[in-house]
């Protein structure tokens, strides 16, 4: 494994919940240097970390633990990650999940995402990457502070970063942390064309690989959600990006 000997926290500041509590964190991972390893950096983070080898234990804690993120190994000895992860989409449960494997090809970054994963890292990987890429998903799910006004409203869609509902026509709609955070900053860029780039950095805080498919992966999960049955909202700009914008009779 390519990881640095002494784990060392990314920032300066550590990173707590909006109620002053330590984030909690769960590592699954069957490999038990790697596993002791990202627990001792997440400790050294400030987090609550608790470990699991295989998928039943990690269901188990999942339940029972509460973790604000999932650091969660794809091939496990009994269950296997992905597994483990529509179980707990099934159950309601949309925790961060950050899938960790020695799987390299995009089919199988496409497969973790399209499963409910918020994000992939390939080993062998550095530390101090996983830890950022934690730490992103977690400013991105609940634990984030709302802004002053937590209510954005488009037409008749509304995002309320306050309780994370989402809303078009009165429906609430169910949304992973991921397509939530991307749908908030489409609805804080209304009528405005946002590249693939862009949402590349805004959503996932790092160039994703350079891999834009992903991006079109969750415009598409997106417009099954929000402009399913209903006049589109979200508009494709050929060779340019992405726009959010009121239907024109609205």
């Amino acid at each position: 494994m390519s990881m640095s000997p002494t784990p060392k926290p990314t920032e300066n500041v550590t990173l707590r919940k909006a109620d002053g509590q330590p984030v909690r964190a769960l590592v699954v991972d069957d490999e038990n240097s790697l596993s002791d390893l990202l627990t001792m950096a997440l400790r050294y983070e400030g987090w609550e970390v608790r470990s699991a080898a295989d998928g039943g234990g990690a269901l188990t804690l999942a339940r029972e633990f509460y973790p604000d993120v999932i650091v969660l190994d794809i091939m496990l000895p009994d269950i296997d990650g992905m597994t483990v992860l529509s179980r707990l989409r099934a159950e309601g449960n949309e925790v961060p999940v950050l899938f960790l494997t020695a799987k390299d090809a995009l089919d199988d970054r496409i497969a973790g995402l399209t499963a409910g994963g918020d994000d992939y890292v390939t080993k062998p990987f550095s530390l101090e990457e996983v830890v950022a890429r934690l730490r992103g998903l977690v400013r991105r799910s609940i634990l984030t502070m709302p802004a002053d006004d937590p209510v954005i409203r488009l037409g008749d869609l509304t995002l309320d970063e306050d309780s994370y509902e989402v809303t078009r026509a009165g429906t609430l709609i169910e949304l992973t942390s991921t397509e939530f955070e991307l749908l908030r900053y489409l609805m804080r860029n209304p009528r405005r064309v946002v590249s693939k780039a862009q949402i590349l950095d805004r959503v996932w805080n790092y160039d994703f690989g350079g891999k834009a498919s992903v991006v079109e992966l969750y415009i598409s999960y997106l417009r099954k959600k929000i402009d399913a049955g209903r006049k589109p909202m979200i508009h494709t700009v050929r060779g340019v990006g992405y726009i959010l914008k009121v239907p024109v009779d609205d």
